[in-house]
């Protein structure tokens, strides 16, 4: 398997000190990168910071800020000493209603700001489309490897996958699934594509060998059991 197109996600709350101590051993495994999202108890891009002074090489990114929370300018400010080379900073509407007037005008403030690569996190085709003109790469999540490749861009395309490689984390993936089907947007996006949001999950490496050919990153978005440092490192442990 092709790991240098495989990233791993982690909760943006994860504590600083478990992201600097598991971002070099994703590096050593010459996976290509290591996502944070966005939460309000978690701050992607202090989390970054722990991962960039632990490493050297491994991509970062977010995955994604809402922009209706923090503003391109509020981005901007607190990208501190964040290597600009490797970094993906991913942006998405959040909950505003004018989303694709504000992703559109937020992006060309981001690159006006910094030397990051832009990217856009859309799920129907309107922010597809949008994502494609001005972004560096679009990010995709809850999708078959069927859907991806047919919603995969002209710019590169990164799918953010749930991922539980333990028989004791399948729980919490289950759980994970069901919370996102709920939400009145992605459960009218699984009704147009006919899928269920747990058809759309990972619980094995096969599986993952079936994701590669439809996009360009692959984002296995780590569920375990227990959201530790040994759990995390269970993970990367099945993985590799």
């Amino acid at each position: 398997m092709d790991l240098s197109r495989v990233s791993i996600g982690l909760p943006g709350a994860t504590p600083h000190e478990v992201v600097s101590a598991l971002a070099p051993r994703i590096e050593q495994l010459g996976l290509r990168g290591l996502w944070l999202n966005d939460t309000p108890g978690g701050d992607s891009l202090a989390g970054l910071r722990a991962a960039a002074a632990a490493t050297s090489v491994l991509r970062l990114g977010t995955g994604v800020i809402p922009l209706d929370r923090r503003s391109a300018r509020d981005i901007l400010a607190d990208l501190g000493d964040l290597p600009a080379d490797r970094l993906s900073l991913g942006v998405g509407t959040g909950a505003a209603k004018h989303g694709l007037v504000l992703v559109e005008e937020s992006v060309a403030e981001l690159r006006a700001g910094t030397a990051a690569s832009i990217v856009v996190g859309a799920l129907g085709p309107r922010m597809r489309d949008l994502a494609s003109r001005v972004a560096d790469a679009v990010l995709l999540n809850w999708l078959t490897p069927e859907v991806a490749a047919a919603q995969r861009s002209t710019v590169p395309t990164v799918l953010y996958a749930r991922t539980a490689l333990t028989p004791d984390a399948l729980p919490a993936l289950e759980e994970e699934a069901a919370r996102y089907a709920g939400y009145p947007a992605y459960a009218a996006n699984f009704e147009r594509l006919g899928i269920a949001a747990i058809d759309t999950t990972i619980t094995s490496v096969e599986r993952i060998e079936e994701y590669l050919p439809a996009v360009d990153e692959l984002v296995l978005r780590a569920i375990v059991a227990e959201p530790t440092l040994a759990g995390y490192e269970r993970f990367l442990a099945t993985l590799a």
